[in-house]
């Protein structure tokens, strides 16, 4: 959702889940563009609703409960506009979104989607408006091709009214930073950075205490929990975020001369976002890092990440003299989509008559543009890919944001390998993305074998068909398996599991996320089983898919588990058929490397 004014917007904010990497290049990028304003904090929770000193979300202070139920208003309009869907459809985006509606509609569902469907249900209202407008002849000048811009500025910046400092046309993504340069107040008593989106998250400098902090507001639940460096509660700072302690050890022992911000002294503070979370970075010196965070929503008892895709503008606040700010490596979509100028070596290839070995469901948020081209000019260039045994899919959830559904929208009827997602794209909804590619793999797609991967992981499919050779074509979950695992019962882990959600206290054996194939029989189960609501929704994609195969494991078949530890789910290890987190230079240089050398080598 755009934002239009800084008055009041409704936050979701939290973030994608991830598990660790190397940071050395972004940590070096990072000490170019020196770091944050007012980074998160560390440690010390305080009460929530907790009075802050000079902050204030633009005079509100009212929570307004709003439970979010799922209303056929909202479906009717997803599933009914069906014209629009067989006009628009000639790239099939909509194939799986179609037959969706019953995942959705039972009572049980995952707590965000209502709110994931409802705001789906404005979301492609605008969208159908915009496109239309892009069809009249009168508008071929008018109507907005604003693009989503990899860099934004602002320069001698007045902090008096509530305009943001910088809006984010198409978000942040993973390595996206800002960067502000200022001269604190003489008099300051703190200032504040505030992301703005569906809600705020605040860094919040505080010159009395002599401390850093974040915090998180939304509509619904109010002001979390204070984060606070140095820290003085029940945290430890061996806890790491992307391989950084939550306070550095300067700022975890504050003296007057240690605070990176003096009045009166100009500063150079960048944030910037990794796969685990925010880091702030002053003067060139590591501050603080903070993992991305859950918030409680009150109305469904569930914990709903804040993600930076979410993020629409940036506020600065309070005692400073703001020189200037900047936000940098913005998700950016490729300027072929208009045109007629793509490759067709990039388009989805034509799979009428084409027996399939394999469909490759690829889970993407919107604005993850250049991982998807990355893709797209990688590992989607094998042979196998190219001639149709390997089909390639990216599943994606709308985006609150117009702009980046539109540009969504060109690039999948520019290359014809997206299916869009009825919902929005939340963390806590991405189980319904893995019923979505059962129900592709087994009705749309028919395929031998269905592969869940992600948009950050490199697939060496050649190795993959061969190692599927001689898997069984039935009752196979084939990856990189866990079978001895637990839930995680820490609050504030981004696997946090209730006890109500999963009352047992091991898991039964699953595969890692970032790529795990199934047989079509197992997928035919998942979908059968969703639909007639025999299986249990369950927040973690990938435990949920162990959830369920042990099901039919137990009602229909003997399961073949098979353990491969070539699948890297953290990082890359020569000999690999998978490795994850890779960025999109990484993953082209991995393919560069296996032309050049034929064998699985890392670039880092």
């Amino acid at each position: 959702m755009m934002m239009q004014s800084m008055s009041m917007v409704k936050l979701k904010f939290g973030f994608t889940s991830v598990r660790t990497r190397n940071l050395s290049a972004g940590i070096s990028v990072m000490v170019l563009t020196l770091i944050l304003i007012i980074l998160q904090p560390g440690h010390k929770l305080t009460k929530k609703n907790q009075t802050v000193d000079e902050f204030d979300i633009e005079e509100e202070s009212t929570v307004v409960q709003k439970p979010h139920l799922i209303t056929m208003e909202d479906l009717d309009y997803l599933f009914s506009n069906s014209s629009f869907y067989k006009e628009e459809d000639e790239s099939n985006v909509f194939l799986a979104w179609s037959l969706m509606r019953p995942f959705l509609e039972r009572r049980d569902a995952l707590p965000e989607t209502g709110q994931g469907v409802e705001e789906a249900a404005l979301a492609i209202k605008d969208l159908v408006s915009l496109i239309n407008k892009e069809k009249l002849p009168s508008a071929s000048g008018m109507v907005s091709r604003r693009t989503c811009p990899d860099f934004v500025n602002a320069a001698d910046v007045d902090l008096s009214g509530s305009r943001p400092v910088l809006e984010l046309p198409c978000g942040l993504t993973e390595d996206s930073s800002i960067t502000f340069v200022g001269v604190p107040d003489e008099h300051s008593r703190s200032f504040q950075i505030h992301l703005l989106g569906s809600g705020v998250l605040r860094y919040d400098v505080n010159f009395s205490k002599q401390s850093i902090v974040q915090n998180t507001w939304t509509e619904r639940s109010g002001w979390g929990e204070e984060v606070r460096c140095p820290s003085h509660g029940t945290f430890k700072n061996y806890i790491v975020v992307d391989e950084l302690p939550l306070c550095n050890e300067q700022t975890s022992r504050i003296t007057l001369d240690d605070f990176p911000f003096l009045k009166g002294s100009p500063f150079t503070a960048t944030l910037w976002f990794g796969l685990e979370g925010f880091h702030m970075t002053v003067n060139g010196r590591h501050e603080t890092s903070f993992p991305y965070r859950e918030v409680k929503n009150d109305s469904t008892k569930s914990l709903q990440k804040l993600e930076p895709w979410l993020v629409s503008a940036v506020k600065v606040s309070g005692g400073l003299k703001l020189l200037s700010a900047s936000a940098t490596r913005l998700p950016v979509p490729d300027e072929n989509h208009s045109s007629l100028a793509i490759e067709e070596k990039l388009k989805a290839p034509s799979l009428s008559g084409t027996r399939i070995t394999l469909l490759v469901g690829v889970f993407s948020t919107g604005n993850n543009f250049k991982r998807r081209m990355a893709l797209r000019r990688s590992w989607m260039q094998y042979e196998a890919v190219r001639s149709g045994e390997v089909a390639v899919r990216f599943l994606i959830g709308l985006h609150t944001n117009e702009q980046v559904n539109l540009e969504m929208w060109r690039e999948a009827k520019a290359y014809g390998d997206i299916q869009f997602m009825p919902f929005v794209d939340y963390y806590g909804l991405l189980s319904l993305k893995t019923i979505a590619l059962c129900i592709l793999g087994t009705k749309v797609i028919p395929a031998k074998y269905i592969m869940k991967t992600d948009d950050d992981a490199f697939v060496r499919i050649d190795e993959l068909l061969l190692s599927l050779k001689d898997k069984p074509s039935s009752a196979l979950l084939y990856g990189l398996i866990s079978f001895d695992s637990s839930p995680d019962r820490e609050k504030g882990s981004k696997w946090y599991i209730r006890k109500e959600e999963w009352p047992l206290d091991s898991y039964p054996p699953w595969a890692h996320g970032p790529g795990y194939i199934i047989s079509q029989d197992i997928a035919k189960f998942v979908v059968k089983g969703h639909r007639e609501r025999d299986l249990k929704l369950f927040k973690l994609e990938d435990v949920a898919m162990g959830i369920w195969i042990q099901q039919y494991n137990q009602t229909v078949k003997r399961v073949k588990y098979m353990n491969d530890k070539r699948f890297h789910n953290s990082g890359c290890k020569p000999n690999y058929i998978l490795v994850h987190y890779q960025t999109p230079r990484l993953l082209l240089c991995l393919w560069e490397k296996l032309q050049k050398e034929s064998q699985s080598v890392c670039c880092e």
